[in-house]
């Protein structure tokens, strides 16, 4: 086999005229941070361009589900009909009644099937980035601190502090996870969530961890509502966790971060238990959440919670009826974070149950605001590579065995592999519920179990994310530009130009490059 080098190719196209394309791993000679930008600026406003009179965005709610694939949200609309005796597959999800429907690209800058830092990073900043990157453009380089500044991207959250807008941020992850993280911090690494996560050259050099961050965020009036999991990157390591005695904090610099920000927000109120949560005073002042020390619980297992923990739903009712008062409006990102780790575990049940009590979130914020002053956008950050097969007859049960129609004789009977083993409707591509090449008995093992893990046809550790597309469904004033198919980043720019308020700020901080600058984004400011 005779190999010839890359450029030999390009130097035959460039003669005979024909279209050149990168090599593998070449990322285009054009494209820069204010390429991506200014491609999602543009695209936004050619489309905004079609509709006369558009009216504005008063409030803006982003909602993500993290890993919700198309199949995931097909198979979750099933579960959820049928979880109300019906056949499920005429169901619709709240928000696939929306008018507004368009499909996002997920990649990275550096990676084709993305990850969620990388992804969130470009939704919240209207800037493509790698995988790892926390609201940094694509010079910075994961896991060199160095090399962040000068490269922070300025987010949603940070125009609409700036603003003056209410904002807020609610998770069923740990807060410093990644797509939370994406809007208030700015990291060359998402690990970095405590001190104890960041490098000592790091820590030397000034970069702070994730935690840091959100306590210190000033950008403007700061975050008003933030709500998640995560506390144990904000307690020290000699300090119990309250809910769990025998856990400790995470923290290497021995503070207690909690304290801190009570410090810092004398008008505010830290809540960590269901208790504390029902009796926070409807005063309007700022309120952090941090009901477990790691992520927070799947809603199938939040009831047996130990201190009792809100669901996702009553978290996002309950910020938008106190972002609701500010004259200004408000920004609010809503994340369904765990539809993606229990993908990644290959249980599809728990992944669809928390898909269903996203479409509820979304239900408890359209209740609670005026709809034609409000636009409000549900997506993901990319895909999960969930199955959804098996010939099974209409309203065949979503998590059990494929029973197909016998069309001969008029019953049905299952589907099967060579062997005679049947088959489950459900599936997945990699992950651990691999069975070393024996597939379980579907007449000994009830695959409908909610800690069932269906089938992979590799084995991981963790299933992987995919590359395809994400839905993006949207509804309200500044919806209509989202149709067809989109580089994820433009998203940032919808929302954007929506809102008045945020369009301006972000006018304003453009530099001449046609990036928003901050003068201080406090990314390496130690304390």
């Amino acid at each position: 086999m005779i190999c010839y080098p890359k450029n030999l190719f390009l130097g035959i196209a460039l003669i005979l005229g024909l279209p050149t394309v990168p090599m593998a791993g070449d990322p285009p000679a054009a494209e820069t941070p204010e390429s991506w930008y200014r491609s999602g600026q543009d695209l936004i406003e050619q489309r905004r361009a079609r509709f006369a009179g558009l009216p504005t965005a008063r409030n803006v709610i982003l909602f993500v589900g993290d890993g919700m694939s198309l199949a995931t949200v097909a198979a979750a609309r099933v579960l959820e009909g049928q979880q109300r005796g019906e056949s499920g597959e005429e169901n619709s999800l709240v928000f696939e009644r929306f008018e507004h429907l368009a499909l996002a690209k997920t990649y990275n800058t550096n990676q084709q099937t993305p990850d969620s830092a990388g992804t969130m990073t470009a939704m919240a900043t209207g800037v493509k980035s790698f995988a790892g990157a926390i609201a940094v453009d694509q010079r910075a380089r994961r896991g060199d601190c160095a090399s962040v500044a000068g490269n922070e991207l300025v987010s949603l959250l940070d125009l609409a502090a700036l603003a003056g807008m209410g904002t807020g941020i609610v998770t069923t992850a740990r807060l410093t996870h990644a797509t939370p993280a994406a809007l208030y911090a700015h990291s060359p690494d998402r690990r970095w969530e405590s001190d104890a996560g960041v490098p000592p050259t790091a820590r030397a050099q000034g970069c702070r961890d994730i935690a840091q961050q959100l306590i210190a965020y000033d950008t403007g009036r700061g975050i008003d509502i933030a709500l998640g999991g995560g506390r144990r990157a904000f307690l020290p390591i000699q300090q119990s966790d309250p809910e769990y005695p025998e856990l400790m904090g995470h923290r290497a610099d021995g503070r207690d971060l909690t304290a801190e920000w009570l410090e810092r927000r004398p008008d505010g109120h830290y809540v960590w238990n269901r208790e504390q949560w029902l009796a926070l005073p409807d005063d309007g002042g700022p309120v952090l959440g941090l009901f477990e020390t790691d992520h927070m619980q799947y809603e199938h297992d939040r009831a047996s919670d130990t201190a009792g923990e809100p669901s996702l739903s009553e978290m996002t009712a309950m910020a938008v009826e106190r972002l609701s008062s500010r004259p200004e409006g408000f920004f609010l990102m809503v994340e369904g974070a765990r539809i993606d780790h229990a993908h990644h575990a290959n249980n599809a049940y728990r992944a669809l149950v928390d898909t269903i009590e996203l479409a509820r979130a979304v239900q408890a914020a359209m209740e609670r605001v005026d709809p034609s002053e409000t636009l409000i956008v549900v997506t993901a950050d990319h895909g999960h590579a969930l199955t959804f097969g098996g010939y099974g007859r209409r309203g065949n049960p979503i998590m059990g065995v494929a029973m197909r129609p016998d069309y001969e004789g008029g019953g049905i009977s299952p589907l099967t592999d060579p062997e005679g083993r049947k088959l489950t409707v459900l599936g997945y591509a990699t992950g651990p519920g691999y069975r070393g090449g024996k597939r379980p008995d579907y007449d000994r093992v009830d695959p409908t179990q909610p800690s069932f893990r269906q089938e992979s046809t590799v084995e991981q550790w963790s299933a992987t994310h995919t590359a395809e597309d994400v839905a993006i469904y949207a509804t309200g004033p500044g919806a209509e530009p989202l149709f067809g198919v989109i580089e994820q980043h433009a998203l940032f720019h919808a929302l954007v130009q929506a809102a008045p308020r945020l369009a301006a700020i972000a006018s304003e901080l453009e530099a001449e490059s046609g990036l928003p600058v901050l003068e201080d984004s406090g990314t390496q400011s130690p304390e």
